[in-house]
């Protein structure tokens, strides 16, 4: 079965209206700033996109709008897979490939319960494949609402059923990334790091690319790193400090951030989400942003020759 593309895959965030509804023209203007910051793929919905808070119908009709503002320019992976009920996330896999995604995310901790081992994923996956054998599969190791790591046994488990092709790893632990990597080596399973701390030394050992909050922010210098990265220039190590540095503003009320930071740049978007309070949103958080992007703008000049 064909690979994914490498690359960088923002986990795309789900704008809403002051309604709390979906709001499709903001989607669709996320969508093309996606595509000119040079992003291979989009992870279209995933804990990002408040998924757990989106009805089947909504996740339906989000797909359908990426799928449709893509134009065919990235790949795209997506996950609706929230259900506890195995048939019910057999629906919402389908649903996604039906949609137009590239592979049909899934959540690795709705496989199990958190006091089974990986017997049970295995059960539950092999289900679902058999189930639907026309689809790709993507695994995500999504921390709510619950968080668990796939070990790199699972990972060649994975990889051998020759129908996963995507992984986004969320360990955030480089000897784990390593370790995951071999097992998937020569194997169509592509796996893309979270964590921006470890990221250039795990593309440096051989991960495909970046699928990650920040890409929200910056998606543009994460392309840069990874063309830094291919031409074996020293630069990479520089502009990896930096994004490193960067990445701790996703602690301060993401997604609302991700949001107030596409609008304070012109995208015509709210701030509303499902999951968090908006409420909580300050002048101080504001002050971060329009300081990270005096720090952005400053490595923009500096990549302008590259």
């Amino acid at each position: 079965m064909e690979a994914i593309r490498p690359g960088i895959y923002p986990t795309m965030i789900t704008p809403f209206t002051d309604g709390n509804e979906i709001d499709m023209e903001a989607v669709d203007a996320l969508v093309e700033y996606y595509a000119d910051c040079g992003c291979d793929g989009i992870f279209a919905l995933c804990q990002s996109s408040e998924i757990f808070f989106l009805s089947d119908e909504e996740k339906r009709a989000l797909m359908k709008r990426v799928y449709a503002a893509n134009r065919g320019r990235m790949q795209l992976v997506a996950s609706a897979h929230t259900a506890d009920d195995a048939q019910a996330q057999i629906r919402q896999l389908a649903l996604m490939a039906e949609c137009g995604a590239d592979a049909s995310v899934i959540i690795l901790n709705r496989t199990a319960r958190s006091y089974e081992g990986e017997d049970a994923c295995k059960h539950s996956i092999e289900r679902i494949l058999s189930a639907l054998p026309d689809v790709r599969f993507g695994i995500y190791e999504c921390p709510y609402p619950y968080k668990r790591v796939a070990s790199p046994e699972l990972i060649k488990w994975c990889a051998d059923t020759g129908r996963i092709v995507f992984i986004k790893d969320t360990c955030c632990r480089l000897n784990e990334l390593k370790a995951k990597q071999a097992a998937a080596s020569g194997t169509p399973l592509t796996i893309y790091n979270a964590n921006t701390a470890t990221l250039l030394d795990s593309l440096r050992a051989g991960l495909c690319g970046y699928s990650g909050i920040m890409a929200n922010f910056h998606a543009d210098l994460y392309v840069k790193l990874m063309q830094l990265h291919k031409n074996g220039d020293p630069l990479a190590d520089e502009l990896q400090a930096f994004l490193t540095m960067a990445s701790w503003i996703e602690n301060q009320l993401y997604p609302v951030n991700a949001k107030a930071y596409r609008r304070m740049l012109g995208m015509h978007m709210g701030i509303n989400t499902r999951s968090k309070d908006v409420s909580l949103w300050n002048p101080t958080f504001e002050s971060e942003l329009k300081q990270l992007y005096m720090a952005e703008q400053h490595w923009r000049e500096r990549l302008l020759k590259y």
